[in-house]
């Protein structure tokens, strides 16, 4: 796994030479900054309010990599003071997904800080979210010496068909998709990096309803004390040195953890679905994608009559999809 570990960080290196920088306002880094990277591709109408939640939440920096966007998400970005951007037209699938462009930035700019990977369609909640900011988290997990926080990926979708509701730029999407999967989960280990492997909700359900097994991880570990020389694997689905993957209680009693809300299924997603497809530069030969589009022919609804209603992070608690564990 060292050698493992050593090759990814050189491939990160090696892939660094696709990187442009577009916006560099790295300089006005602080050693306490919270910082959030993400890859994306066309989210512009995505970006304002993703951009809202997480500085409200207590993210101070940006480190955004654009692989090749042409709906001027980069315009957009550029000229805010807390975000760095880099443009790359590199392959997303030789880049392993874009975990080597991540790995690259953290390496150079989030050693010794805390860091949030996660995509636009992504919203972190942790225990407390509600009334404590991000630092009340990351100061408790330096406390308790943890290095890594865990946040299971929960799919939530609109009640009716998903083109119905139009989303507008600066929405928070959980006006349109506010209903998620209760249960119906399944969870397996993964004895070559230590993490547990998640599967299930609404794309098992309908998606991948012939072959469950083959569904979207749905197990991640977004939030990192970074050090120099960790790397994810696969997006944040597993990290190296394996230890950080050691998230989940499994020896009785509960760990801390969060989840994050997966907002892909709004109206935008068919024509994203379909260009996706086409670029091919998903895993396993975009099989995720391959199985969206055959589905959305026939105008699927995910909402069924075992869907709940968000509310807040204690109710996702009390179904036990996620756990305060001790912090109070």
């Amino acid at each position: 796994m060292r050698i493992r570990r050593k090759r990814r960080l050189l491939r990160a290196l090696r892939k660094s030479r696709e990187l442009r920088c577009i916006q560099d306002n790295t300089r006005r880094l602080r050693p306490d900054d919270i910082l959030l990277v993400a890859t994306f591709r066309n989210e512009k109408i995505r970006l304002p309010y993703f951009l809202k939640y997480y500085r409200d939440l207590g993210v101070t920096h940006f480190l955004f990599i654009d692989n090749d966007s042409s709906d001027g998400a980069r315009s957009y970005l550029e000229g805010q003071a807390d975000v760095s951007l880099w443009h790359t037209r590199g392959s997303y699938k030789k880049s392993t997904f874009g975990v080597d462009w991540v790995n690259y930035l953290l390496r150079r700019y989030a050693h010794g800080r805390w860091v949030l990977h996660v995509d636009p369609d992504e919203f972190f909640v942790y225990p407390f979210c509600d009334t404590r900011p991000l630092r009340a988290l990351t100061d408790w997990l330096d406390t308790a010496q943890i290095r890594s926080f865990s946040a299971m990926l929960l799919d939530v979708y609109p009640k009716g068909p998903i083109e119905e509701a139009p989303y507008h730029a600066g929405q928070d999407p959980l006006e349109i998709a506010h209903w998620f999967d209760s249960g119906n989960y399944t969870v397996t280990r993964n004895n070559r990096y230590g993490n547990l492997w998640i599967q299930g909700g609404p794309r098992a359900r309908v998606f991948f309803a012939d072959r469950p097994k083959l569904a979207p991880a749905l197990n991640k570990t977004p939030l990192v004390k970074w050090h120099r020389s960790y790397v994810f694997v696969s997006s944040s689905h597993m990290l190296l040195p394996r230890g950080l993957n050691q998230v989940y209680e499994t020896g009785g009693g509960e760990k801390a953890s969060g989840i994050l809300l997966h907002t892909k299924f709004l109206d935008t997603f068919g024509v994203k679905a379909k260009e996706e497809l086409n670029r091919g530069q998903h895993y396993a030969g975009s099989a995720e994608y391959r199985a969206y589009a055959e589905s959305l022919k026939n105008h699927p609804e995910l909402w069924c009559k075992w869907s709940e209603k968000y509310i807040n992070w204690r109710q996702l608690e009390i179904l036990g999809l996620m756990s305060k564990g001790n912090w109070a």
